[in-house]
């Protein structure tokens, strides 16, 4: 039975600081200096009070792959056609891109879904077929999408997160994939984080100078037509958004309602985890930074939740790639919280003073 926004709202809570209290005093009862592994412990002690009771080990993992088109592509934002969208689909189902590397190597499923690809992918194996229309509008034009349009992309991701909570996925990663999205995710980011568009515009795919000049002009034309309301984060959806910010804005939420951690990849990930914050800003608990992108408009969502990212490779990729090494990390920590020795139970002297 399909959970409605209204309700998965009204089961996103904060995660109980007594939970985080007592995850924190376990770690500092294992044989260490206080503190000493850093984000680590952050990592660990988070994880464990999210979810509120004893983890097996190996984590269950999975990483979604959002993929859709952007109508922006016709105003010459991306160094890259938009066939390129549909070509990676194929490419992830067949295990050959960066994602499915990494999600390989750290023991992660990926799982593809076809929100709104200008392709017709009817019959290809693995795939999620979720697809709203053959892309998005062209925000420069109009409307990304309806409010029904952006309504369904986050049931959509609900109903992932719901249907991975019954098979006892206990962290998720969202990623990404649609030629225009840094345009699209540039343009929420700057009305919602207030920020001037020149300064937070990036190249996205490796745009040269004129292109980087037309992308930041084509932002401010949408963010002046289309005129979101800063109150109302499924109109600034509607109006400047994709179908696959919806989809991971939607497993956001989705996540928080069933208690599930979700790992955020680059500014794609990042924008859709804003607009989840602003619809229920609770999510915040079950959020985890993997990285910063080298998109200067990543650093907004670092701002408006008040929270760092872990590590910075230098990394502009999406896809979920950042997202599925912190992954590693997150459960690294859960390992060190469930497995290393406290100094009562090794017979260690403790720190004296």
């Amino acid at each position: 039975m399909q959970t409605s926004l209204e309700e998965v709202l009204s089961q996103i809570h904060s995660v109980p600081s007594e939970y985080l209290y007592r995850a924190r005093e376990h770690l500092d009862r294992l044989t260490k200096p206080i503190g000493s592994l850093g984000k680590l412990e952050e990592m660990a002690a988070r994880f464990i009070a999210i979810q509120g009771r004893d983890v097996e080990l190996p984590l269950k993992k999975g990483i979604f792959i959002f993929a859709a088109d952007h109508g922006v592509t016709e105003e010459g934002v991306s160094a890259y056609p938009q066939e390129v969208t549909a070509q990676m689909v194929k490419n992830f189902l067949n295990g050959g891109a960066a994602i499915n590397v990494l999600a390989r190597h750290f023991d992660a499923t990926t799982t593809v879904v076809d929100m709104g690809v200008n392709w017709d992918l009817k019959g290809l194996a693995g795939l999620r077929h979720n697809k709203i229309a053959l892309g998005t509008g062209n925000i420069a034009k109009g409307p990304a999408m309806t409010r029904t349009q952006a309504e369904q992309a986050l049931q959509t991701g609900i109903d992932l997160a719901n249907e991975f909570a019954k098979k006892e996925f206990n962290l998720l990663g969202a990623g990404d994939m649609g030629i225009g999205n840094t345009t699209a995710s540039a343009a929420i980011l700057s009305v919602i984080g207030e920020q001037p568009v020149d300064s937070i515009t990036g190249r996205g795919t490796g745009i040269d100078d004129p292109a980087l000049k037309k992308k930041i002009e084509t932002i401010k034309k949408a963010v002046e037509l289309n005129n979101p309301d800063l109150d109302d984060p499924i109109d600034v959806l509607a109006k400047l958004g994709g179908f696959e910010i919806g989809g991971m804005a939607g497993l956001v939420l989705g996540a928080a309602a069933n208690k599930i951690p979700v790992v955020v990849d680059g500014l794609i990930s990042g924008a859709a985890a804003i607009l989840a914050y602003e619809i229920a800003p609770s999510i915040r608990d079950y959020l985890f930074l993997s990285h910063k992108s080298q998109e200067p408009a990543h650093q907004v969502c670092f701002d408006i939740l008040e929270m760092k990212p872990y590590f910075d490779l230098e990394m502009r990729l999406g896809e979920g790639t950042g997202a599925a090494i912190a992954m590693n990390l997150v459960e690294a920590s859960v390992k060190i919280y469930k497995e290393m020795a406290t100094f009562e139970g090794a017979d260690i002297s403790e720190k004296q003073g």
